[in-house]
């Protein structure tokens, strides 16, 4: 069972993004804090979860959070700082929009960048041990493959619904045929390491 946070403070955050390895569309991130004692017995690691679960978890989240908030960073500015700082840029954004300044931050992966004063704490798989970290993930997941399914209607020749911008096969296949779109990151070029083979 996930423990609700890593200190025990009512107000200690927990951050996760989505779309980090991703091809096209932005990096969405959350930041949540639950009350001390929030439960959901399907929550879990959003990448463990169905759309429909994740779809409920959301709504449930929302409505039981002390605060929540989710921002985003543009392919384009991801392309100039690259998809790491990107990433730590969303989570700063969410927790910039919280209702609440958190007295601590509990990030999913092993690096952050430092925000504010608040100090902060990376743990590696943190969305299957923490459950504000969990629900981060599930707001980021879900705000993000929104977003992939709004612009799927522009570009459809690219099966974002589905894909939602993933390297997958029928993704590479969609670039070489129709070339890149107006939302595919530029700094994911051919001899990308998310690109098992090149274009």
């Amino acid at each position: 069972m996930l423990a609700i946070n890593y200190s025990g403070s009512e107000k200690e955050v927990g951050c996760d993004e989505a779309g980090r390895g991703c091809l096209a569309g932005p990096v969405h991130a959350a930041a949540v804090i639950l009350p001390l004692d929030f439960y959901h017995p399907n929550l879990n690691d959003s990448k463990q979860l169905s759309e429909k679960k994740r779809l409920i978890l959301r709504d449930y989240i929302i409505e039981h959070a002390v605060a929540w908030s989710v921002a985003f960073v543009t392919h384009e500015e991801i392309d100039k700082i690259n998809i790491l700082k990107a990433s730590f840029l969303a989570m700063h954004k969410a927790i910039d929009t919280l209702k609440i300044v958190p007295d601590l931050i509990a990030v999913d992966g092993n690096r952050f960048t430092p925000y504010s004063s608040i100090p902060h704490y990376c743990f590696v798989k943190g969305d299957a041990r923490y459950m504000h970290i969990a629900a981060a993930s599930i707001l980021a997941k879900t705000s993000r493959d929104q977003f992939m399914l709004d612009i799927h209607t522009y570009y459809p020749q690219y099966n974002w619904e589905q894909n939602k911008g993933y390297p997958t096969k029928d993704h590479r296949e969609a670039i070489r045929h129709y070339g890149l779109s107006p939302y595919h990151r530029l700094s994911f070029g051919r001899k990308s390491r998310q690109l098992p083979i090149t274009f």
